[in-house]
């Protein structure tokens, strides 16, 4: 993957992009890829089935060639199970972050271009719609 150059008008670096096209896919685990599994029961994060649509896009977005990276809440004491759970089942990606916050009802703040799609119980290809957002006043 190669990351795109940028730089501000007085000609320092900023965080490199990705490529035209191309797209950062942040992906829970629990209850979007298999069913929802607590960190209070992790015996059942080996043995959860993954969501056969699931598997099925997001190893064809990574063969499209973009990037595929699991957010978690599982924390990083999972993380043998979680990665083995992955590999026995064929999902491709490229990292796993833990130690997301749990709750839900998530406000992600960033600098760079956010897009959020809740998940809804069936993985399909995206399309775009309209919607209202909550954004910063100017």
């Amino acid at each position: 993957m190669e990351l795109k150059k940028i730089f501000n008008e007085k000609g320092e670096a900023l965080s490199p992009i990705l490529p035209q096209g191309m797209k950062n896919y942040l992906i829970d685990i629990d209850g979007t890829v298999c069913d929802d599994v607590p960190n209070e029961e992790p015996e059942r994060m080996g043995t959860v089935l993954p969501y056969p649509d699931a598997l099925k896009i997001l190893n064809k977005w990574y063969d499209d060639g973009h990037v595929i990276f699991f957010f978690t809440s599982r924390t990083e004491e999972h993380r043998e199970v979680t990665e083995e759970w992955l590999a026995r089942h064929g999902f491709k990606y490229h990292g796993i972050l833990f130690g997301k916050p749990r709750g839900g009802n998530y406000h992600w703040i960033d600098n760079h271009i956010v897009k959020a799609t809740r998940f809804r119980g069936k993985f399909t290809d995206l399309v775009v719609k309209q919607h209202e957002i909550e954004v910063f006043h100017d």
